[in-house]
Formats: structure tokens, sequence, C-alpha cells
């Protein structure tokens, strides 16, 4: 195979692999979206299985904009959780730092000078 050759294999599997995905992202949409009943989705499915160019055109200019919506909530609600999660993990009340930091000094396993230093980050101090 000559060079040609190699570039024309590579885009017609980049535009197949990209169809592929459109596909798979229509379905998902498909799924997602509690607007349609059962009967509809089993309609647009079966479209898409028989008929996957057409179907799928028609699919994204007649709910293109409901399914960019559908993923961006999707995305919004995704980054909602895992903020909240991260803030449920990382970050502990500061007088509960300072408790356990302190517990640490009576037993002598922290000195001072590392109490201290505790103590002020636990607040939001630079030290």
């Amino acid at each position: 195979m000559d060079f040609w050759n190699w570039i024309w294999f590579f885009f017609w599997t980049f535009a197949y692999v990209a169809y592929l995905m459109v596909l798979v992202f229509i379905v998902i949409d498909i799924f997602r979206d509690h607007s349609l009943n059962g009967w509809w989705k089993a309609l647009w499915l079966i479209f898409l299985f028989f008929l996957p160019w057409i179907t799928g055109l028609v699919y994204l200019i007649a709910r293109g904009r409901g399914m960019a919506e559908r993923s961006q909530r999707k995305q919004v609600e995704y980054e909602h959780r895992t903020a909240e999660e991260y803030r449920e993990i990382s970050f502990a009340n500061p007088a509960d730092e300072i408790a356990k930091a302190q517990a640490l000094r009576e037993r002598g396993v922290i000195t001072d000078g590392e109490f201290e230093a505790i103590k002020a980050k636990a607040l939001g101090s630079k030290f």
C-alpha cells in the first residue's frame, strides 16, 4: 500500500468509529429521555437498527437540542455530586481537627509546635 491508500484507510476508519460513537450516544439518549414512553423508544431503536444513517440524521435534527440539554444536565449533576462527595471526604470540621491534635499532644505523639501548626492549618492560617 502506498501513502495515499494509508491516508484513506485512516480517514475511513476514523469516520466509521465516529459514526459508531454517534449511534451509541443516540441509544444512550433514547434511554435517558424520560419524556419518551417505551413504544417510542422501541420505535426509534427499530428504525435505528434497520435504517441507521437516515434515523441517526433525523434523530439528531429532531431531538438534538434536547439531547444536548440532557447531556449537560447529566454533567452538572455529576459535577455537583462529585463536589459534595469531595467536601464530605476531604474537609473536616476545624474543631474536630484541633480536638484530634490536642489528643495526640496529650498522649505525647506530637510536640507543641506540631500542635500549633495543625491548629493554624485547621483555622486557615498560613504558617
